[in-house]
């Protein structure tokens, strides 16, 4: 056989996995669109609380890298300056905590969130659970005090708005003005409520398909529809700007190895998040 004819058969005979054409959608494009989606409210969260905001997603944002380079030195595998993944899972840690958290506490809760909720599991994409709201439930279990958001912020004139229509009824929440809600103006998460922002960064996300459409659809139409169904609540104006609402629908409920994979059942998921958090706030 000819040298050309090999050439020719070589060429015939290759194969390759599919998918033959590349979407174009890599990890480390999602995982920085995730983390720049951030910086809107993180933005807003420094203007509304100062620099004990700035000090706490600094330090869990540093200890999570830390962390992740002592369990990567532990299994010995990956390398970390390629992984921003950390770097979003710190930040939204933070979002979670009152701006006047306790350095340790933030230390303590940073460090739960990559040991716990991602190494334990196996790393990006195995945990069945986002790694924040494991630490942020630990942390609300063991000093339920230091991680109350209305006792760490004495020092704001900001109102609770969950904590009104608990005590006060749906009137007296449904009397602040949505204006307060959307820029921040609210008792919560430093990040967390930072809705204005937090919609901005989702709007960016879901232009760079860095999260799919379906869970955040699905969970906009669980709280509408539960809010209207169920008696004695507020409406769904102020239930998607009150709280941590658009923060989990978009960022937390869309993290990897959470969500599910199909689009119906994005869908369902969604919607069964959005109408269990109306209940749980009833």
């Amino acid at each position: 056989m000819s040298k050309e004819n090999l050439t020719a058969t070589e060429f015939q005979l290759s194969v390759a996995s599919a998918p033959h054409v590349h979407s174009g959608r890599t990890l480390p494009m999602v995982t920085t669109a995730r983390i720049i989606g951030l910086l809107p409210a993180a933005i807003m969260a420094i203007y509304n609380f100062g620099v004990p905001a700035l000090r706490v997603m600094a330090l869990a944002v540093c200890t999570a890298v830390v962390v992740e380079w002592i369990c990567l030195r532990l299994i010995k595998h990956g390398d970390p300056r390629r992984n921003l993944h950390t770097i979003g899972l710190g930040l939204m840690f933070a979002f979670l905590l009152p701006a006047a958290t306790p350095w340790w506490l933030v230390i303590i809760g940073a460090t739960i969130t990559i040991a716990l909720g991602k190494y334990v599991f196996g790393g990006m994409g195995n945990s069945p659970l986002c790694p924040p709201l494991i630490a942020w439930a630990i942390l609300l279990v063991s000093w339920p005090l230091l991680m109350s958001p209305a006792a760490m912020q004495l020092t704001q004139d900001f109102v609770d708005p969950l904590a009104r229509l608990k005590y006060f009824g749906v009137a007296a929440a449904e009397q602040i003005p949505w204006q307060d809600l959307l820029f921040g103006r609210q008792i919560g998460g430093l990040g967390a409520t930072q809705v204005l922002g937090l919609i901005l960064g989702a709007v960016y996300m879901l232009g760079r398909v860095a999260i799919s459409w379906e869970i955040p659809l699905g969970y906009i139409v669980g709280i509408v529809c539960a809010s209207l169904a169920l008696p004695d609540t507020a409406g769904p104006l102020f239930h998607l700007l009150a709280g941590s609402t658009v923060f989990g629908g978009f960022f937390l409920a869309t993290e990897f190895g959470g969500a599910p994979t199909r689009p119906v059942s994005r869908l369902c998921f969604g919607f069964c998040a959005g109408v269990l958090l109306i209940i749980i706030r009833v």
